[in-house]
């Protein structure tokens, strides 16, 4: 089983781009950590005290039914206003640290938004400064919680994904693609979760149909009912054939 880290900019980034990859993870045992850069306040509908709740019932409805919990930590910076900067990249080598991860998702590369593209290039450099073996790292607290996750030693991720939730307006261009059969209604209710930010602004509403859209034709791009794709830098490495869907 592996470590995985699944970074947001924002609560609700790693629900839209790769809520059923999370859900099915998790089913399968692997010790999957959800990171909130920011708690994504302010929004038209929404407070930091809505935001937390909505977020632990999404996170609920990924967890396994009958396993542990997912987790979940948010890092405390400012929404709106993420910059890619030292300080940034040693906090996310901390969280990874701190996790062990074997592998990270974070949002792809190319974005309107400034604030996911700040993230992504801080995960990228983090990568490399968690397994530096004389930086001098700070325990990561859970600003959810106010609870302190010592760091581990020097890591460094085997694999860096790359997930959708881009505000750009145009086609993902996946490297490969998870087949997500069986876990559309789990993604669909974690996203449905942020009433603040799908249901009641009325100009949001549509997301979820079009959430729902885009796993039924990524899936059909490898012949299952439904998908969500990725993308990487690096090869995808296959033991055989039988591995393909």
């Amino acid at each position: 089983m592996a470590n995985i880290l699944a970074i947001g900019p924002h609560p609700d980034d790693q629900e839209l781009g790769m809520g059923a990859t999370i859900a099915k993870l998790a089913d399968q045992g692997h010790d999957v950590m959800l990171v909130d850069v920011t708690n994504g306040e302010p929004t038209p509908f929404g407070t930091p005290e809505k935001r937390a709740v909505e977020t632990r019932r999404a996170t609920e409805i990924l967890s396994p039914k009958d396993g542990p919990p997912l987790k979940r930590m948010l890092m405390g910076m400012p929404n709106r206003t993420v910059e890619h900067t030292i300080q940034a990249r040693h906090a996310m080598a901390a969280v990874i640290r701190a996790h062990q991860a074997d592998i990270v998702f974070t949002p792809f590369f190319e974005d309107a938004h400034p604030d996911h593209r700040a993230v992504t290039r801080s995960v990228e450099d983090a990568r490399v400064d968690a397994k530096l073996t004389k930086l001098d790292l700070a325990d990561p607290v859970d600003q959810w919680t106010g609870t302190t996750l010592p760091i581990g030693p020097p890591k460094y991720p085997k694999w860096l994904y790359y997930y959708y939730a881009t505000h750009l307006r145009w086609v993902a261009n996946p490297s490969f693609v998870l087949d997500c059969t069986g876990y559309v209604e789990r993604k669909i209710g974690s996203v449905v979760a942020y009433e603040t930010q799908f249901v009641l602004p009325e100009k949001n509403r549509g997301v979820v149909e079009w959430v729902r859209a885009a796993m039924r034709y990524t899936g059909s791009r490898i012949g299952t009912e439904a998908g969500e794709g990725f993308y990487t830098k690096e090869p995808v490495g296959l033991g055989g054939l039988g591995d393909l869907v």
